[in-house]
């Protein structure tokens, strides 16, 4: 969808901190959402992403600075803002007595806009059985569930919060399909993840977030042109000490006779000065989220 840069945001954090007592939760958090976007917001488990979006929804109170959404206050306004929104937990607990036809509905009692017709019609597109149980649930058909609930009200605004861990392939296939048909239609998506993949595939826009802080807020087209590698090159003899000189190269480490590095430089260049070295095997693989939050995105590379 088009995106809406002319008028406000749909969410709009400044400073926005919660700490726990001493323990750090987030600091600082800076977030501008326009209408109509796929956003992403990415990093490794505990780094501030579920925090981050409680204190959005009015579930915790901030411990300082501020947020908006819809440009009513998150903690003055939030029963406002939650008719207006569809909202995913990452962890999900309901009655577990009651079954998946009966939640859905005492659900839809809670929403405004809420189209009870669209339960049955969204549980045979994830292959829910409402009849069955909460409580019988595998975690995936749980996940079904919450996928549904925020559905079914056409929300202005949706907030996941990984939203697909438990669900198959096909499941996910099904999820994003969904989440671009209601994007088509004017909904603004804020999507939580630690899969770098998803976002990458999903997303316009992307904020990383480490330890609590945002380190980066980019375009995820200049993401993609980055494509981080992760590089491991195992030499016959001696290795090359000019490898480690070539831009993109980061965070090399020694081995023996094996160097290890991201690489987010001209793989052509790297290509040629390799094929100068007597080498005996090389590697290149996509790296985890994890590895790039704790070898790539280090001091000093965040502005990089």
């Amino acid at each position: 969808m088009k995106i809406d840069n002319d008028i406000n945001p749909v969410i709009e954090t400044k400073a926005l901190t919660k700490y726990y007592g001493k323990a750090r939760g987030i600091e600082n958090v800076n977030i501008r959402i326009n209408k109509g976007e796929i956003f992403g917001f990415i990093g490794p488990n505990g780094a501030g992403k579920s925090t981050t979006i409680r204190t959005l929804l009015g579930l915790i109170f901030p411990s300082s600075g501020r947020g908006e959404i819809f440009g009513l206050d998150i903690v003055k306004n939030k029963g406002e803002i939650r008719n207006r929104i569809g909202y995913m937990p990452s962890d999900v607990n309901y009655y577990p007595a009651l079954t998946c036809r009966e939640l859905l509905a005492y659900s839809a009692r809670f929403c405004r806009n809420a189209d009870p017709g669209r339960i049955g019609e969204l549980a045979a597109c994830f292959e829910l059985d409402l009849a069955r149980k909460f409580s019988d649930l595998s975690m995936g058909n749980k996940k079904k569930v919450t996928i549904i609930q925020a559905f079914l009200h056409s929300p202005e605004l949706l907030i996941l919060d990984e939203p697909t861990t438990g669900l198959d392939p096909l499941m996910q296939k099904r999820f994003f399909d969904l989440l671009h048909k209601e994007n088509k239609k004017g909904t603004t998506v804020f999507f939580s993840s630690h899969t770098l993949s998803e976002v990458q595939k999903l997303c316009e826009r992307v904020a990383i977030i480490r330890e609590g802080t945002i380190i980066k807020t980019e375009d995820v087209k200049d993401l993609r042109a980055r494509q981080i590698k992760k590089v491991r090159i195992d030499f016959r003899d001696r290795m090359d000490g000019r490898i480690e000189t070539l831009d993109g190269v980061k965070v090399p480490q020694h081995n023996g006779n094996t160097l290890s590095f991201f690489f987010s430089g001209d793989i052509n260049l790297l290509i040629r000065q390799l094929s100068k070295c007597n080498v005996e095997n090389m590697e290149i693989m996509e790296p985890d989220l994890e590895e790039i939050f704790l070898h790539y995105y280090e001091k000093g590379e965040e502005a990089s």
